[in-house]
């Protein structure tokens, strides 16, 4: 296996580790971190499979960012949100390292870095880019500021999927929702949590569960629901458990891991649908036209229609989940 650009830096001496623990933001679950010190790793997540995959790996992990010797700032594909690391990072260690792809705006970060400081020491590879720098306070103006309301009427923040408007998938699954629904609601992948409005506002529900794997998402979502038939899980929606089962489920999911599409993941949100349901349960779904998913629906559950769509999505109505569905 080539050696990452973090192991490479390490290996042929570019840069030397202070004394003390070393923090890594927002690391992929394969984030390669066999060069480092592994008593001395602690790893600051948001996404909860990621944050768990590190976890059970056995690393020390946590939300919040404490004060360390050393920074890894690994590049998210929000540029806000990599701006934000990069503050943390300084504010919080004495060398600070950002490690990034170019897909996912390292040289563009880059070079945002070298205009506010002056030359700065990097390393290509593999498609990518790692450069290092001792901590300074050039970058105290891109720290994250809280939630904010948008024009839209939502708290959002950076890093969420669809922050500065509501995702039009959304609405259009909103609008298509009958006039009553089932007491047991559950949104799966709720996001900063427009659907819920909707849902709640439907006679017949009882109790609504959000279930959200960005943290930051789902801080927005408890900024922008208060109705007290909510609960927020912050959790994998495709492992998530219940303690009884739903008797409706809505949900807009997720169709990329990266930049290129990966049905597998909306396969997976369809097939946790199936899993959580009554026998008796119903899904109300949204996806973006060109995704077939309609083989899965029609292998996890009994009847499967779709009530809507445009251009862009298709909306579902499935209801009967099949016991293959089920774990």
């Amino acid at each position: 296996m080539p050696r990452s650009r973090l192991s490479t830096a390490l290996t042929d001496g570019l840069f030397t580790l202070p004394q003390g623990d070393i923090a890594i933001l927002r690391p992929a679950a394969t984030y390669d971190v066999t060069a480092l010190p592994r008593d001395s790793v602690q790893i600051v997540h948001g996404f909860f499979p990621d944050f768990t995959a590190w976890q059970n790996a056995g690393y020390q992990t946590s939300r919040e960012m404490g004060q360390v010797a050393t920074a890894i700032a690994v590049v998210p594909r929000s540029k806000a949100l990599a701006r934000a690391l990069v503050a943390e990072a300084c504010a919080k260690a004495q060398l600070v390292i950002v490690d990034g792809q170019k897909t996912d705006g390292i040289d563009s970060l880059f070079k945002e870095c070298r205009k506010r400081i002056g030359d700065l020491p990097s390393m290509t590879k593999g498609h990518g880019r790692i450069f290092w720098f001792d901590a300074r306070d050039a970058f105290a103006d891109w720290a994250a500021p809280p939630p904010a309301m948008g024009a839209h009427g939502f708290y959002t923040s950076a890093g969420v999927f669809s922050d500065g408007t509501v995702d039009a998938g959304s609405a259009l699954l909103a609008d298509a929702l009958p006039p009553k629904l089932p007491a047991r609601m559950a949104d799966l992948g709720a996001g900063w949590g427009y659907l819920a409005a909707p849902v709640l506002a439907r006679a017949g529900v009882n109790t609504l569960d959000l279930i959200e794997a960005e943290a930051l998402s789902l801080d927005c979502a408890k900024l922008n629901v208060t109705d007290p038939r909510v609960q927020f899980h912050w959790a994998d929606a495709t492992q998530f458990t219940s303690g009884s089962r739903y008797d409706g489920i809505v949900m807009n999911p997720p169709f990329h891991t990266s930049r290129a599409p990966d049905t597998a993941l909306g396969r997976a949100f369809i097939q946790a649908a199936a899993r959580l349901l009554t026998p008796q349960g119903k899904l109300w779904m949204v996806a973006n036209r060109h995704l077939p998913y309609e083989t899965t629906l029609s292998e996890c559950f009994r009847n499967v229609d779709m009530i809507g769509g445009n251009g862009a999505f298709k909306v579902f109505h499935a209801n009967r989940p099949l016991q293959l569905g089920r774990t």
